[in-house]
């Protein structure tokens, strides 16, 4: 066994731990306080449209010659 792995394991276990932890604290301050609600909106809001923005096709780099 690569001893490495148990390392990895539990490097990963200690990140998502941190990162639920996170949210969990990111979405009671937004459930107390309207300016932070209205500023994780827009933070998903603009999430979503950079989103749909990079899902376009990039009509500057085809061309219908090609």
């Amino acid at each position: 066994m690569d001893w490495w792995k148990p390392l990895a394991a539990l490097t990963v276990a200690c990140v998502a731990f941190v990162a639920v932890g996170g949210t969990v604290r990111l979405v009671r301050a937004a459930v107390t306080s309207p300016a932070a609600l209205a500023v994780a909106a827009m933070l998903v809001f603009a999430v979503l449209a950079v989103t749909q923005w990079g899902a376009r096709p990039p009509r500057w780099l085809s061309t219908p010659y090609w």
